[in-house]
């Protein structure tokens, strides 16, 4: 039964969200100085190309992250995981777009879930699924950012993995007498991961640019967050000028893996510190057990 009270509740958040468009609309846009830099990059560039070549690519997900590009203030975006989404290879607009469908789906949900417990007779106050449709989708925006960043500390500790092996290989390349450069190709051709690839290409891309190899692998760790590729690319400087680098370079594999080792040991470590708990828990349970019904009969006898 519709009350005069949520009536004007409802009147005061249509009119209160009026307002804040308004002044959202009118109030001076202060653009966020990387995503313009980004805008205007060349991958910005091919990525803004491939749509308008393909506008069927451009799925639902992707409109909305678009639309939402131009219409919604940098800040209302939040901080985005720019090298984590570069890492993922995923494009910001469909990064975006999957915030906004996360969003619509918490404002939706409380709602719906207030209009179950109506219909099975436990009537829900209009207040609770207005505040909560507000904070859900709050809270679900924020979720691809946390998805991003968890996909991408995974991604890189499998690029480490996978770079301690590709660093023995240059080595092996520089032992048997190939230079800097054909070195670090040919290593790159071994894999067939997304590692690899990353890497061929980026050595590719400094062949056809006239960069030196080590100086495109230094930006490339720059733009992904990868500090290991910025040691050996500055191992392979020190190539280039001609210092024997086989011994630096199997040194900094053998680095490497110790150091995954012992982040490894770390997380083990832990997870049996974890699992302790509640085995402890267990034993005092079962000690409690045992001496209760002594304890009871002692009661009982006094």
């Amino acid at each position: 039964m519709t009350t005069g009270l949520q009536i004007a509740l409802v009147g005061g958040a249509i009119v209160g969200l009026g307002i804040a468009l308004l002044v959202v609309r009118l109030v001076p846009n202060a653009p966020d100085v990387a995503d313009v830099v980004r805008r205007y990059s060349p991958e910005a560039a091919r990525e803004r190309a491939a749509i308008r070549a393909n506008p069927a690519a451009s799925g639902m997900v992707e409109g909305m992250g678009l639309w939402a590009m131009r219409h919604f203030p940098a800040f209302a975006l939040g901080r985005t995981p720019t090298k984590e989404l570069l890492l993922l290879r995923v494009p910001v607009h469909q990064h975006y777009g999957t915030k906004v469908l996360y969003a619509l789906v918490g404002l939706v949900l409380p709602p719906l879930l207030g209009y179950f417990f109506t219909v099975i007779g436990l009537p829900v106050p209009f207040v609770v699924p207005a505040a909560g449709s507000l904070v859900a989708a709050a809270v679900f925006f924020t979720f691809p950012d946390i998805n991003a960043r968890s996909d991408a500390r995974a991604a890189r500790a499998e690029f480490a993995r996978a770079l301690g092996v590709y660093i023995d290989l240059v080595a092996l390349e520089r032992l048997s007498g190939a230079g800097a450069r054909q070195a670090m190709e040919s290593a790159a051709e071994v894999g067939d991961s997304w590692v690899y690839t990353r890497i061929a290409e980026e050595l590719q891309r400094s062949r056809w640019s006239g960069v030196a190899p080590w100086d495109a692998l230094q930006e490339l760790s720059d733009e992904l967050g990868l500090p290991e590729l910025g040691d050996l690319a500055d191992v392979m400087r020190m190539s280039g000028e001609g210092s024997q680098v086989y011994d630096n370079l199997r040194a900094r594999s053998t680095a490497l893996r110790s150091a995954m080792l012992n982040g490894e040991r770390a997380l083990a470590n832990a997870a049996s510190e974890r699992i302790n708990m509640p085995m402890s828990l267990l034993g005092v349970v079962f000690m409690v057990i045992l001496i209760t019904p002594a304890l009871l009969r002692v009661m009982a006898g006094t």
